[in-house]
């Protein structure tokens, strides 16, 4: 069977909407937080079948880039309560329900 025009432009825009960053929070200044954010999607997309690994690239380029102590959490369904240094949070969601949280805490 082949896919109509119709079914391939609801397609096209489902890949669109999904495959673009959310920002739900974020306290950090604008130039990490655009570095942060084009990370979390690298990582995403080069490890979309494993997020231990996307997790593992974000937290060691953020440790290298911007000081040690960061954390990452990547995941479908999960709930958290994180203390963190004021000007260091980021929480996006990525790929439509894939939710990406990075923070420091010294």
């Amino acid at each position: 069977m082949e896919e109509t025009e119709e079914e391939k432009k609801d397609e096209a825009d489902y890949k669109r909407l999904h495959s673009f960053p959310l920002i739900r929070h974020s306290d950090m200044p604008e130039e990490m937080r655009v570095e942060t954010m084009e990370l979390c999607v690298t990582a995403c997309e080069k490890h979309s079948t494993n997020n231990e690994s996307a997790a593992k690239m974000i937290k060691e380029t953020m440790d290298k880039k911007f000081g040690s102590s960061w954390h990452v959490v990547i995941g479908e369904g999960f709930g958290f309560e994180i203390t963190h240094e004021v000007k260091n949070l980021l929480y996006m969601f990525f790929g439509g329900s894939l939710a990406v949280c990075v923070w420091k805490c010294s």
